[in-house]
């Protein structure tokens, strides 16, 4: 039996989806991960034989005046699931890094988080390292799905209602379709070796900015909504964010034999499924 925690959320609903009654799906209505007592009386009277750890502190702005709020969940509620779970795959961000690269992210490349999201999910990664007997730490970037609130969502919500947008051009990554990252979990965790701990990236394959997926995100919809191309400053917002982000998936492909698609095509899924929603 597997423990999905986070399990309301985008990657947790595409995890039930898949999982159904091979595991257990818990929020912070059903166990607060960063009280360490009921993480360990939890799991002492639970027994499972992997968490997925999809909770997390994600306000991005916020997180700069809720630091203590951010660190509970993204750093100490990662070291108790990992220190009385055992068997754990983390799900951390593109944040811990800086943006200054112009070529795609390794997973032994220097970490340098700009904001206290990224600072809390880095310091997560170490503890869920340095705790579990055996762990994945899986960074992932722009994630998106028919749940929760996320940009694409958004972007449709006001293609619709809007009479153009204006969106920035200027920060550059690689979207990921939450129920392909589900996938990719499950595909892990049927190869995970006991005692072996390591970090990978997973997002979908090729590189846009998020103009680039706005105005894809109008085409794939059929709006004719104008997209506005703006830079960074434009839009000042309280947390850095990283200008480039693009994540190398080399070794999770060599590891695990992962096929993974372009995000064009993940997002043409994820939008027919949205809209199939909304009729």
């Amino acid at each position: 039996m597997m423990l999905v925690t986070g399990a309301n959320g985008q990657l947790g609903s595409e995890l039930r989806n898949l999982l159904g009654a091979s595991a257990v799906y818990i929020d912070r209505e059903t166990l607060d991960i960063s009280d360490e007592a009921a993480v360990r009386n939890y799991l002492k009277n639970n027994c499972f034989d992997c968490i997925i750890n999809c909770a997390a502190y994600t306000a991005v702005d916020r997180a700069e005046d809720e630091p203590v709020q951010a660190n509970a969940v993204n750093h100490l509620g990662s070291l108790w699931l990992a220190k009385y779970g055992k068997r754990i795959i983390h799900i951390s961000t593109d944040y811990v890094f800086d943006g200054t690269s112009h070529v795609p992210y390794h997973e032994e490349d220097k970490t340098n988080p700009l904001s206290i999201y990224g600072k809390t999910k880095l310091a997560g990664e170490k503890a869920v390292l340095d705790y579990a007997e055996t762990a994945v730490v899986l960074r992932t970037a722009w994630v998106y799905s028919p749940y929760g609130n996320n940009f694409v969502k958004n972007i449709l919500r006001m293609g619709r209602t809007r009479e153009s947008l204006r969106v920035v051009s200027d920060q550059i990554g690689s979207p990921t379709s939450a129920g392909d990252l589900a996938k990719s979990i499950i595909e892990i965790l049927q190869q995970m070796k006991t005692g072996k701990k390591d970090v990978y990236h997973f997002t979908n394959e090729g590189v846009c900015s998020w103009y680039d997926l706005a105005v894809a995100v109008m085409d794939l919809a059929g709006l004719s909504t104008p997209v506005i191309p703006i830079e960074s400053r434009d839009f000042p917002t309280k947390a850095v964010r990283p200008f480039y982000s693009v994540l190398s998936k080399r070794k999770i492909k060599t590891h695990y034999g992962l096929g993974i698609r372009h995000w064009r095509e993940a997002l043409g899924e994820v939008i027919k499924k949205i809209n199939d929603k909304n009729h």
